[in-house]
C-alpha cells in the first residue's frame, strides 16, 4: 500500500467541501461549474470520454442531474440533440430527483427513464434511476426487477448493491441483532460472486452499517446497543476482511470508493480501533459522505469532524 498523504492539520479550506456528492472526481466538478450556468457542452464531452465505464457513468449523470436548473438544461441539450442517450438519461436522472423532492411525479420520471433506457440499451444507468424511485416510491418487486435490471447490464454496479442494502436492512427489524438476517448472506453473496479486487468486497460492512441504522431507529433514535452490533463476532470477522482488502487493494480508480472508505472508518471506529480508522481519514481528506455519519440520527457533518479528530488525534 502506498504511504499515507501528510496529517490534515488545518482543514478549513477542506472542510468547506464536505460532502460533496462529487466526491474525488475533480473533472466532474470542473464540468458541472459549467453545467449550473447552462454550457453543457463540456458535460457532453465528460460523458462521451467517460463511454461504457458503468460506474463512473452513474456516478457522473447522478452528481449532474442533482444540480439546480438540470432538467432545463438537459432538455436544452436534448433538443439540440433528440437522439442523444446521454441527454436522454441525464433528463431521467433530473426528473428522478424532481420527483424524489416531490416537485415532479414518478410516474413521468419512470416515463424518462423508459425512455432513456430505449436509446442505449446496454446501459445500466437509467434502471438506477428507476431503482432510485422505487426505493422511495415502489413496491418490492418492483425494486427487486429493477435491481436485476442493472446487476444484468453491470454484475458489479457499485450504487446499485447499495441500494439493496440499504432496502433489506429495513427488513423485519423486530428481529433485532439476528446474525442470519438476510441483508447478511445478500451483502456476503454479492461479495464472493465478485472478483478479488472489486468494491463490493466492502459490502458486508455496508450491511452491517446499514443494519444499525435501522436497530437504533426502532429504539427512538439512540445508539444505544451500539457496542454489541459493533463487537460481535461477525461483525469482527467483516470489519478484518474489509481492511484487509482495502490494504491489498485501495481501489483509488474507482469513482464512489470515498463511501465505501467512509462506512469503513465509521465502523472501525465504532469497532474500538482508532488507529486504522486514522489512516482510513487520511485517505477520506475532505471526500466525507453523509452515510453513515448520520447514524442514528446525528448531524453528519459535526459526526465526521469529531469521529475524525478522535481518529487522528486533534480533538
Amino acid at each position: 500500500m502506498s504511504p499515507p498523504p501528510p496529517p490534515l492539520g488545518r482543514a478549513r479550506k477542506r472542510d468547506a467541501q464536505l460532502f460533496d456528492p462529487a466526491l474525488c472526481d475533480t473533472e466532474l466538478v470542473d464540468v458541472r461549474a459549467q453545467f449550473t450556468q447552462g454550457r453543457w457542452a463540456r458535460a457532453r464531452s465528460l460523458l462521451v470520454t467517460t463511454g461504457d465505464d458503468w460506474d463512473r457513468r452513474g456516478h457522473r449523470l447522478v452528481v449532474l442531474a442533482e444540480t439546480p436548473a438540470a432538467t432545463a438544461w438537459a432538455r436544452e441539450w436534448l433538443l439540440a440533440e433528440p437522439e442523444s442517450p446521454d441527454a436522454a438519461t441525464l433528463l431521467a436522472c433530473a426528473a428522478v430527483f424532481t420527483a424524489l423532492r416531490r416537485k415532479g411525479t414518478p410516474e413521468a420520471a419512470e416515463e424518462a427513464c423508459r425512455r432513456a433506457a430505449a436509446l442505449l440499451p446496454a446501459d445500466p444507468t437509467p434502471w438506477l434511476g428507476l431503482l432510485m424511485l422505487t426505493r422511495a416510491f415502489g413496491t418490492e418487486e418492483e425494486f427487486s426487477r429493477h435491481f436485476d435490471q442493472v446487476r444484468a447490464r453491470h454484475r458489479e454496479h457499485h450504487h446499485a448493491h447499495h441500494l439493496m442494502v440499504a432496502k433489506l436492512a429495513e427488513h423485519t427489524p423486530a428481529a433485532g441483532q439476528d446474525p442470519l438476517h438476510e441483508v447478511y448472506d445478500f451483502a456476503a453473496w454479492a461479495a464472493e460472486e465478485s472478483p478479488a479486487d472489486s468494491p463490493l468486497a466492502v459490502l458486508p460492512v455496508i450491511a452491517h452499517a446499514e443494519r444499525y441504522r435501522v436497530l437504533a431507529a426502532t429504539r427512538g433514535g439512540t445508539s444505544d446497543g451500539a457496542a454489541a452490533h459493533w463487537s460481535s463476532r461477525r461483525a469482527r470477522q467483516v470489519l478484518r476482511s474489509a481492511f484487509d482488502w482495502w490494504l491489498e487493494w485501495e481501489r483509488e480508480d474507482h469513482p464512489r470508493n470515498r463511501v465505501d472508505l467512509n462506512f469503513l472508518a465509521h465502523a472501525k471506529l465504532c469497532e474500538g480501533r482508532p488507529a486504522e480508522a486514522a489512516a482510513l481519514f487520511h485517505r477520506i481528506g475532505s471526500h466525507a459522505t453523509p452515510a453513515p455519519w448520520s447514524y442514528p440520527d446525528l448531524d453528519p457533518h459535526k459526526a465526521f469532524l469529531a469521529a475524525r479528530s478522535a481518529a487522528l488525534g486533534t480533538a
